[in-house]
């Protein structure tokens, strides 16, 4: 079954040196479209994270968080500002001594100062970043149990609609021939006719002739062979693994074409009704498959 492009992923992990939550949602997209949400030490190490998505996703539109909570103060890189400290400190104190006070800076007031504080970009070591690479993967394993399940329930609705589409399919397939043959004789009477009231002698060579011209527009055999060409492939597509959703929203496009051309040609109430209802259904598929892989 195919994957679909919708889901949500997550893992809980615990190491030595911090708890981290990984979290992966994802919605269709053309292409693989990541947006990403990390700590600062972890922007340089984009390029490989990436290589790990890339491993279980090739389309959609993926928005990957992490959480990171530190159990040991070395993991992260946080230094004062002290220039910008110094400055604030040095006009307070300028301040107290125009006003005629002395002034004794209480420094740990810089502590509850949070643009005074920055974090750093300092790398992440190997045993950290192995586990981050670690946990992130589980996650999109899990985004991948709810794609592949997601996808299962699209393939089958589209199945569903596939089997009334093959009974259009075929019904049409039994009024073609039909509609021809009434359209012919009644091009037939037409054609008679008006060459008698021309006073015109009507050569049989001469009417079959235009009438094979005329008929000849009205013939849906090749849209309708293609047209089942098409749905058959869809059928088999659905049954396999895999970045599929391109493929399928090709026939899908190719089909709508077909039986376009069919309702065009048909000039028949009956096969334009028949018609209408294949298109209705056909677009339904057409949007279920924009959310497979």
């Amino acid at each position: 079954m195919p994957k679909s492009m919708t889901g949500f992923g997550r893992s809980i992990t615990e190491n030595s040196y911090a708890s981290v939550v990984w979290e992966a949602r994802s919605v269709n997209s053309r292409y693989l479209d990541l947006k990403w949400r990390l700590p600062l030490f972890l922007r340089a190490s984009e390029p490989d994270l990436e290589k790990v998505v890339r491993r279980f996703a090739d389309r959609g539109r993926l928005e990957v968080s992490c959480n990171f909570q530190p159990h040991r103060a070395e993991v992260l890189d946080i230094s004062l500002n002290k220039p910008l400290a110094q400055a604030m400190l040095r006009s307070v104190a300028d301040l107290a001594t125009d006003m005629g006070h002395e002034f004794t800076p209480d420094y740990t007031r810089l502590m509850t100062i949070s643009h005074l504080w920055q974090e750093g970009m300092k790398d992440a070591p190997p045993e950290l970043m192995e586990a981050l690479t670690s946990g992130l993967a589980q996650a999109l394993e899990d985004l991948n149990v709810a794609r592949d399940r997601e996808g299962g329930l699209l393939a089958q609705d589209i199945l569903r609609r596939l089997e009334k589409l093959a009974v259009w399919h075929g019904e049409i397939k039994k009024l073609a021939p039909k509609v021809k043959e009434e359209k012919f004789q009644a091009l037939r009477t037409r054609l008679t006719s008006v060459l008698e009231k021309l006073g015109v002698e009507p050569s049989e060579e001469r009417i079959l002739q235009e009438l094979a011209v005329m008929t000849d527009k009205l013939d849906v055999t090749e849209e309708l062979t293609r047209l089942g060409f098409h749905l058959d492939q869809i059928k088999e597509l659905l049954g396999q693994k895999g970045d599929v959703g391109k493929r399928l929203d090709f026939l899908m496009q190719e089909a709508f074409r077909e039986i376009n051309t069919c309702g065009n040609k048909a000039q028949s109430i009956e096969v334009s009704r028949i018609v209408v209802e294949f298109k209705g259904e056909l677009e339904k598929c057409r949007e279920q498959v924009q959310n497979i892989e």
